[in-house]
């Protein structure tokens, strides 16, 4: 049976431990001038080296030749996942005050540490404080945060860093020269990625697919996608694009097509996640969209969750084009030169008016014709229709209707605004709650193209006049005479 590739490229030396040189150039020097310690503890995240460094520095000590397959009577190998009790650690205790077999020192080596009950860590603080003199321990941990501060504060500690994807993608391109594996440098990208900063992961895969790739094209992108069911990189990017875009209804069709292809909402959210770590430096203003796609593997519904993030996103982050004003209707009758005088004290730069606009008007009628609602709207060949999106809210989601009957709204060039008055209708329309039942309305009449933002204030009236008018007098609505 063949080794599997993360142990016949394990490390034998500290010499050949790659990414953690931090590391093996403190412990070279120690070693060199004999400056051993009692205690080392080694943390960081899984597949990383802590247990080949361990290893290692356990036989150095001892002058040791180290290979995997070697083992020594004096260096003694825990795993505190299964001899986590206070009668292990008392035991050992025990076996400690034993002189070394053969070699200078009695290396014990105690993985995962963390793992030990409290009473265990209360029985070994005393030999770790006081150990005999032929005793070195080496403690490895993937969670330092459940180690007692008395153990920590009595080892010298080392932490261990993530592998880079430059430092992976090095390591795995020597492997797969090495093993005879044809693999490109965008799959190569990929294994790293998927590996998460650790090498036996990335190695583990790299061994996965050699088993799995064609003889001819070898490992590629394509057949890791397909191996550990991950969406294709370009609907990936299509995603980001589209919520860049404000596209609410491109990103439902890929994530239903994600889905159809039986790829989980999940993945595609980590993989969401990935892209956008590395666009973090070139795209900062993305960085809330990181922080909100966290959340989503923490839902009971992921699926939903996803396209709630994604589509929240796409609409908040859309700017409105103007700013309205929000103001009560002016029931005011007066001629426009009247208003027209007070208006020039306050806004010097408006034009007087004619005499033959000196015949009476009726302000609310000026004011409520922009606000009120175009019946319907054609931008290129989208035909929309406002009170049919308010008959198709009444019969799929009162609730909605209520809300949509209360709001007036702009078309211009496949952007539809929805002004809700106030910041509570708002709201109420930017809820997953409300907008999903608006796009499903939008469907319904098929003005599904359209892209919707919403704003929390009135119309902005049209008539420049009749608006420096109401900015004098407070604010209002135009409405018709007709």
């Amino acid at each position: 049976m063949s080794q599997a590739l993360y142990r016949k490229y394990r490390s034998k030396s500290l010499a050949d431990v790659v990414g953690q040189d931090h590391i093996t150039d403190i412990l070279s020097r120690a070693l060199k001038s004999d400056r051993i310690a009692h205690a080392y503890l080694l943390t960081g995240p899984r597949g990383v080296g802590k247990t080949s460094i361990a290893r290692i520095l356990a036989h150095e000590i001892n002058g040791l030749p180290y290979s995997d397959d070697t083992t020594h009577l004096d260096i003694i190998e825990i795993d505190a996942a299964s001899n986590n009790g206070v009668e292990d650690v008392r035991a050992l205790r025990e076996k400690v005050q034993v002189a070394p077999t053969s070699a200078a020192k009695k290396v014990y080596i105690i993985d995962e540490v963390h793992m030990l009950t409290k009473p265990a860590f209360n029985a070994l603080l005393k030999t770790l404080e006081e150990p005999p003199a032929h005793v070195v321990f080496i403690l490895a941990t993937t969670d330092v945060e459940k180690i007692p501060a008395t153990i920590v504060s009595r080892t010298q500690r080392f932490g261990f860093r993530a592998i880079s994807p430059v430092d992976a993608v090095k390591h795995l391109r020597h492997i797969a020269h090495e093993e005879n594996i044809k693999v490109d440098d965008d799959a190569l990208q990929l294994i790293a990625e998927r590996g998460d900063g650790s090498f036996r992961d990335s190695i583990s895969l790299l061994d996965q697919l050699s088993s799995l790739a064609d003889e001819k094209q070898g490992i590629t992108v394509e057949l890791i996608e397909i191996s550990l069911g991950l969406a294709p990189t370009n609907i990936v990017n299509e995603l980001l694009t589209s919520v860049e875009k404000h596209d609410v209804t491109a990103i439902a069709k890929l994530l239903d097509q994600t889905a159809a292809s039986g790829i989980s909402a999940t993945t595609v959210t980590d993989q969401l996640i990935h892209t956008l770590r590395n666009y973090a430096v070139e795209k900062p203003q993305l960085l809330p969209l990181l922080d909100a796609l966290l959340d989503v593997s923490k839902s009971s519904q992921p699926s939903m969750k996803l396209l709630s993030v994604l589509g929240t996103y796409a609409m908040q982050t859309k700017p409105p084009k103007t700013a309205a004003l929000a103001a009560p209707v002016l029931e005011i009758t007066a001629t426009i030169e009247e208003l027209s005088k007070q208006a020039t004290k306050k806004h010097p730069h408006i034009e007087p008016p004619t005499e033959t606009m000196a015949e009476p008007v009726n302000i609310v009628a000026e004011v409520e014709a922009a606000a009120k609602p175009l019946e319907s709207g054609a931008v290129g060949n989208e035909t929309f229709n406002w009170p049919a999106l308010i008959a198709e809210a009444r019969k799929s989601n009162i609730a909605l209707y209520s809300v949509l009957n209360k709001c007036s709204h702009e078309l211009n060039d496949g952007e539809l605004t929805i002004y809700t008055i106030n910041n509570f209708y708002k709201k109420k329309l930017d809820d997953p709650k409300y907008s999903s039942h608006l796009y499903n309305s939008l469907k319904a009449i098929g003005s599904f193209q359209l892209t919707v933002h919403t704003i929390p204030t009135r119309a902005p009236l049209q008539n420049s006049q009749a608006a420096s008018i109401a900015d004098i007098m407070g604010g209002g609505v135009e409405v018709s005479l007709e």
